[in-house]
């Protein structure tokens, strides 16, 4: 069994001993009555204020927060598939990834915790620490020396290292079997972020199989839009992690459900045999990689993301614009969602390009590199 940040215990007693501990119900809500273990109420719990989540023609939805009214049984059956995948206790589901991300860190990152953060984590993690209690510290990206000269200069109990497991920006990996033994020695937990490894590597399992470490982490957080291709995000971990989540996150808490359609509908992506859709995946990486290579464009390709790093902010701008009158749409990545002077085309490989497809991005990427 895993262990647990210290500070998560004590606390989760403390709420239950002032009467504050929150925990969810499944629940069916149809128009104006819901069902709670089998027993059927009016519903006075809805936002629904103007009746049209009625309206089949809309289609049906809860109208409140999990806690609430909206925690339908579907979402019992979604975060059971989820946790049994990476043989967590629990997983919980939100309506976005960038909820998860700061439901997560904010309901684990406590005052007296330190949380080391990547230097090139996602937008999301870096608003998630400055609204967590704890204290934040950055390392260089993939930096293990940096790394380790943060974690000797921290004085709590509790260490935090997030990391994404495939950066959104560069595609390369998290040095996540390095880090793993950082976190073991210093007896740190780990928070991986794998909205672009889910689904997609380590046969589908994510990046954490894909290297060999899913043991080693304590808590991933993901998305369900990206490689799944459905809506919402989720978080998966021990029991008390999604406690002090249902108790403390307030992107849970305060937040209307998901549509149960939209539940159902992950469910059954989440059943599929994707390997087929993987392989083809694998496969254009490979394809359209080597071509980008041969024109100068990139080099060291390690997932489905490539970066095709321009540099300066307006020549890329003209890179993309060139691309879209071909029929190309790849958008130039620019400060401040990269630093200055490492602007890029970002380009997300998918197993829907056709060859044909493949053969027009090269041709429009050689085009761009001779007038941009």
């Amino acid at each position: 069994m895993k262990r647990n940040l210290s500070h998560m215990g004590p606390h989760l007693n403390k709420l239950r001993r002032d009467g504050t501990y929150r925990s969810l119900n499944n629940v069916q809500a149809m128009g104006t009555r819901i069902t709670i273990n089998e027993r059927s109420m009016i519903n006075l719990g809805s936002n629904n204020y103007l009746g049209i989540s009625l309206d089949g023609r809309i289609g049906k939805y809860s109208s409140s927060s999990r806690l609430i009214s909206g925690n339908d049984t579907s979402y019992g059956t979604l975060e059971d598939m989820l946790a049994s995948r990476r043989s967590d206790e629990r997983a919980l589901v939100y309506p976005t990834g960038y909820m998860a991300v700061l439901g997560m860190v904010t309901s684990l990152g406590a005052s007296d915790c330190t949380i080391l953060s990547d230097r090139l984590n996602h937008a999301s993690i870096i608003d998630a620490c400055r609204l967590s209690d704890g204290r934040t510290r950055i390392f260089d990206h993939n930096n293990m020396d940096d790394l380790r000269a943060n974690i000797r200069d921290t004085d709590t109990d509790d260490i935090i290292i997030i990391t994404e497991g495939i950066f959104s920006m560069d595609g390369d990996y998290s040095l996540l079997p390095e880090i793993v033994e950082i976190a073991e020695e210093y007896n740190a937990f780990i928070l991986l972020d794998d909205a672009h490894g889910d689904f997609v590597v380590g046969n589908g399992h994510g990046t954490a199989a894909e290297l060999s470490v899913e043991d080693s982490i304590y808590a991933t957080v993901s998305s369900l839009s990206k490689g799944l291709g459905a809506f919402g995000g989720y978080v998966s971990g021990s029991n008390q992690v999604a406690e002090m989540q249902v108790n403390l996150s307030r992107p849970f808490i305060y937040t209307s459900a998901l549509p149960a359609g939209l539940i159902c509908n992950t469910v059954r992506r989440l059943g599929m045999n994707l390997d087929s859709h993987r392989q083809r995946l694998y496969s254009n990486v490979r394809r359209l990689g080597r071509g980008l290579e041969e024109l100068g464009l990139c080099s060291g390709r390690q997932s489905h993301i490539i970066p095709i790093i321009i540099g300066d902010e307006e020549r890329a701008v003209r890179f993309s614009e060139i691309l879209y009158s071909l029929g190309i749409y790849a958008r130039a990545i620019r400060y401040p969602t990269v630093p200055y002077g490492s602007a890029r085309i970002r380009v997300s490989v998918t197993a829907a390009l056709s060859d044909q497809d493949i053969q027009d991005i090269l041709s429009g990427f050689e085009s761009a590199l001779r007038s941009a």
